[in-house]
């Protein structure tokens, strides 16, 4: 009967072992979980200013005049004006 309170009290104080890191390990968790949600809130602010950023360069893009397109506007304005005064 000592052998089965022995293993019963050896168990126990295992059992007392394992919730402790188990509750350790939760506490981790938490703290990671809490970490993650704070990363993932700075990548989305990143995200969100790097989207204004392209929209904004895409903007400018849109409103300077390209040197090509504005050759080719010319060339075709002159051919235009070229052909109507022929007969």
């Amino acid at each position: 009967m000592s052998a089965f309170l022995v293993l019963k009290t050896e168990m126990e104080r295992l059992n007392s072992k394992l919730y402790m890191e188990n509750c350790l390990i939760m506490q981790e968790n938490e703290k990671l979980r809490k970490k993650a949600q704070l990363l993932n809130q700075e990548n989305q602010a990143l995200l969100s200013q790097l989207k204004q950023r392209l929209t904004m360069g895409d903007q400018n893009v849109n409103n300077t005049p390209n040197s090509f397109t504005d050759i080719n506007l010319s060339t075709t304005t002159n051919h235009a004006s070229s052909s109507s005064r022929k007969p």
